[in-house]
């Protein structure tokens, strides 16, 4: 046989090997493709299915504090603050005075105050009285805790405090609990910061149907 009647039959072999290694490519890259889709997906419902556990058991537990907001909070005590009037310094004046009890001091509920405000928000050092009272006559509650408290427990009244624009959190000199709650006329004293009273409180009292002056704002005063 010839040359020239070999060269078709070697091209045409050469085509059939191109053919069919084009042909393995497109299966291989088919193959990366299918294996990438079904990674991508796996990967998505790693990630969506805890999500929506959490999404799920926030709206659970969401649910959960609202409902006992609407029912009586255990051991809070309420009373009928006087007067709230604004006194301006240097005039001495008291605020309902903080109530002595057994293992300290509470927080004043309500009464007379400072014209200013104490800025919502996370304290690290004690406010004044006179001041955070004037938070709580525009519908802020007041999270007092002991000074020593553990630091993570400390964390969590920042994150309330962050969370809630109508929140102040700081310190509290010879508090009687480890956390006390006070709105404008009604407090509770609460074991920890994992007392499942605190969220409903907050919740119910925040600009609640107590607040003297709901709306009124609680910044533009003073503190950081």
């Amino acid at each position: 046989m010839s040359s020239r009647s070999k060269r078709p039959t070697q091209d045409a072999e050469r085509q059939a090997r191109l053919a069919a290694l084009r042909e393995a490519q497109q299966k291989a890259d088919r193959r990366r493709r299918i294996i990438l889709v079904i990674a991508g997906a796996a990967v998505a419902f790693a990630l969506i299915v805890p999500t929506a556990i959490v999404l799920m058991n926030q709206t659970r537990r969401t649910a959960e504090v609202e409902a006992a907001a609407e029912a009586p909070i255990e051991g809070e005590e309420q009373v009928e603050v006087p007067s709230a009037t604004h006194v301006a310094e240097p005039v001495p004046y008291e605020t309902v005075a903080p109530t002595a009890v057994a293992g300290g001091s509470l927080p004043p509920l309500g009464g007379d105050h400072d014209p200013v405000v104490q800025n919502c928000g996370f304290y690290t050092a004690p406010v004044r009285n006179e001041n955070a009272v004037h938070s709580l006559e525009h519908g802020a509650v007041w999270l007092t805790y002991q000074e020593g408290l553990d630091a993570a427990a400390v964390e969590r009244l920042r994150a309330l405090a962050e969370d809630n624009s109508y929140v102040l959190a700081s310190p509290y000199a010879d508090l009687a609990a480890p956390v006390v709650a006070t709105a404008w006329g009604v407090q509770v004293a609460l074991d920890s910061v994992d007392d499942e009273r605190l969220a409903p409180f907050v919740e119910r009292y925040q600009q609640g149907e107590q607040t003297p002056e709901p709306g009124a704002p609680c910044s533009g005063g003073i503190g950081e």
